[in-house]
């Protein structure tokens, strides 16, 4: 409630208002029926974002200890300095994202937990500490790839004037209906099959949706986002998209000629 919004919200805002009387449920509305792809595909990277975090740091604690019978003292601290190896993890998946773009780093997040999680899980069962965390540290490097890249790719999905609201949405439905209850179902496939392996194959069946909306998602890395002016941080920058607007003004001049001479 005390977030202040940015200068091009602010903007898009007013113009909005100047034209529009729509109440805000007419918004939310159009926002569904608009937006519902971008919501659908965000809900599917909220998902593999999310799941892979609670089936990590959440429920295996959990599963080391109640299914395993693990020291459970041991096994948070094993999930502890597992938290803290993604640190750096974490920190060097930005730049990689910058330099290769964000689609590539989390594509490669979901493939591997669709290759990885049942060696992982294999490891962890094997009930000795170096496997455990040998085990966990996979998920951990493998969710690093999302902790990092996914809240700047979510972001840019929607245009400014929808952008909050279109998060807020889609984000807290996913973490509502999936993230939140991955504990609990996870728990409850593992009692009813007494599949040891049921978080394993969780796990891929999420990495699947992952890499479906990862596929459909567009580059967003050295992007504007949609509806935000151009941002510079020099002279010359400013410069340089002055030029760039003036090659594509007389461009479309040159088209219009064209297509007027025919």
């Amino acid at each position: 409630m005390k977030l202040e919004e940015t200068p091009a919200f602010q903007r898009e805002a007013e113009k909005a208002e100047a034209v529009s009387h729509k109440t805000t449920k007419q918004q939310f509305r159009e926002t569904l029926l608009q937006q519902w792809r971008p919501l659908l595909q965000r809900v599917g990277l909220v998902l593999i974002f999310n799941v892979t975090d609670y089936m990590a740091l959440s429920y295996l604690p959990s599963y080391l200890s109640a299914t395993l019978k693990f020291n459970e003292t041991h096994s948070l601290f094993i999930v502890l300095v597992v938290m803290v190896m993604m640190m750096p993890l974490t920190l060097l998946c930005g730049p990689l994202s910058d330099a290769i773009g964000r689609k590539p780093v989390v594509l490669a997040g979901c493939v591997g937990l669709l290759l990885l999680s049942i060696p992982a899980l294999s490891l962890i069962r094997m009930g000795t500490i170096p496997s455990i965390f040998a085990g966990m540290m996979i998920l951990g490097a493998l969710l690093s790839t999302f902790t990092d890249v996914m809240p700047s790719s979510l972001q840019a999905l929607f245009p400014t004037k929808i952008r909050y609201g279109a998060l807020a949405i889609d984000f807290n439905v996913s973490v509502l209906l999936f993230d939140g209850t991955t504990p609990l179902v996870t728990a409850w496939l593992v009692e009813k099959t007494g599949m040891l392996t049921m978080p394993a194959y969780y796990l891929m069946g999420v990495s699947v949706i992952g890499i479906v909306s990862v596929i459909a998602l567009h580059e967003s890395a050295k992007k504007p986002l949609k509806g935000s002016p151009p941002a510079v941080a020099s002279h010359s920058e400013a410069q340089a998209v002055l030029r760039g607007h003036r090659v594509a003004s007389e461009m479309d001049d040159h088209l219009l000629e064209g297509t007027a001479r025919a």
